[in-house]
């Protein structure tokens, strides 16, 4: 592992599947971990293995920086292996229901029996108990429950479910950083600790603002369509030739957009002279300001707006966002070598640290299944006969 990424020498044992805890596995092999993916051996007759669709972009991109271990750990020595290898790890992740790691013996009270100092990290659809815990968990099930498909999408039209796996990818992110706080509480206490979340509860933080519109003021907030729930004007609006977004909310800056828009008269109007009124008759004002944006093109409009200072900006399909020069400066598009496909780019980490920059392309493509079990057996004092044995028999 590059010796100036900040998580180099960090152990991880992956137990994960699916997206939610993979993408904080994910999180940690991108900084420097060594992530060891525990996957189950590949059916007979299968070529991918439970987990399927190896070579599609979704998993491309899920998992790599990682490593691949196949163990059955239904099989009494599959675990045993899995034990030796937790008592030198530093973080265990895992997002089964909350019954199955028990019944497969790799819980944390078992890990932490053999290595006191584990980081135990577990997402689960509902919570590790409570009315729920048992219900098989999804991130559509998460959104519905969590309250955020029914704010998304326009009035009138229903709920709607958000177009990313929001629950998943806010719960992985949140386990990940979880797992980083118990490793800097570790260096004070000495000890590890069980770590967790669910995309419920990820869902109902992401709330954020739309939550304590209920929890502090006593309002159920109805969904808003392309329009800021509670700040006017911001929104979508149509121009000469499509579509731009403008966020022109605060005093100062709604008076700039009205003067650019060549619409003074909008600034001390009386129906929309203040934040409050603004937001409450949104739909005539929305009009106000189409009706003028509809009369030049979306590029004149972002950068006559910018130049006022009007935040503003277009609408892209997913080709023209990577297309932007500022994207493109960014660079958040890494490349990686696959074996199979060549070069490949995938989506990089959005954070940067200016002294630990992020590598030019990613360590490691994502692992065949099994790819390394080989390798990480022989470093536990396996040999050739015995790997092959365990391979025969099903543990492998």
């Amino acid at each position: 592992m590059p010796a100036g990424l900040p998580l180099n020498g960090l152990f991880v044992l992956d137990l994960t599947r699916a997206r939610a805890g993979p993408t904080a596995t994910r999180q940690l092999g991108d900084w420097g971990a060594d992530v060891l993916k525990v996957e189950a051996p590949a059916p007979p007759g299968s070529p991918e293995g439970v987990t399927g669709g190896r070579e599609s972009s979704d998993f491309l991109n899920l998992h790599r920086n990682k490593r691949s271990l196949s163990l059955n750990l239904k099989e009494p020595e599959a675990r045993d292996i899995f034990l030796r290898l937790a008592a030198d790890a530093d973080v265990i992740v895992e997002n089964y229901r909350p019954d199955v790691k028990y019944r497969l013996g790799v819980d944390y009270e078992t890990v932490r029996a053999i290595n006191p100092r584990i980081i135990y990290g577990s997402i689960s659809g509902f919570g590790q108990d409570g009315p729920y815990a048992k219900r098989p968990g999804v991130d559509q099930i998460a959104q519905g429950l969590g309250g955020i498909m029914s704010v998304n999408g326009l009035p009138g039209d229903g709920p709607v479910r958000v177009g990313i796996p929001i629950a998943d990818l806010t719960a992985g992110g949140f386990l990940a950083q979880a797992i980083l706080l118990a490793l800097y509480e570790r260096e004070q206490s000495g000890e590890g600790q069980w770590v967790y979340t669910s995309l419920l509860e990820a869902q109902l933080a992401m709330l954020d603002l739309q939550a304590t519109r209920w929890l502090i003021d006593g309002e159920t907030p109805p969904q808003a369509g392309n329009d800021h729930p509670t700040l006017m004007p911001t929104g979508v609006y149509q121009t000469a030739d499509g579509h731009i977004n403008i966020a022109a909310s605060g005093g100062d800056i709604y008076a700039r957009l009205c003067r650019a828009l060549d619409a003074p008269e909008l600034i001390d109007h009386p129906d929309y002279a203040t934040s409050a009124l603004r937001s409450r008759n949104r739909a005539a004002l929305n009009e106000e300001i189409a009706r003028r944006t509809r009369r030049r093109s979306s590029a004149e409009w972002i950068a006559a707006l910018n130049d006022a200072g009007v935040p503003c900006g277009p609408i892209y399909d997913i080709p023209a966002a990577f297309a932007d020069q500022q994207v493109q400066h960014l660079a958040i598009d890494r490349p990686v070598a696959h074996r199979e496909r060549g070069e490949i780019r995938v989506v990089g980490q959005p954070i940067h640290l200016r002294r630990t920059p992020q590598p030019e392309r990613m360590r490691l493509p994502t692992p065949q299944l099994g790819e390394h079990t080989d390798e990480v057996l022989a470093q536990l004092g396996y040999d050739n006969d015995a790997i092959a044995d365990l391979r025969k028999r099903g543990v492998i």
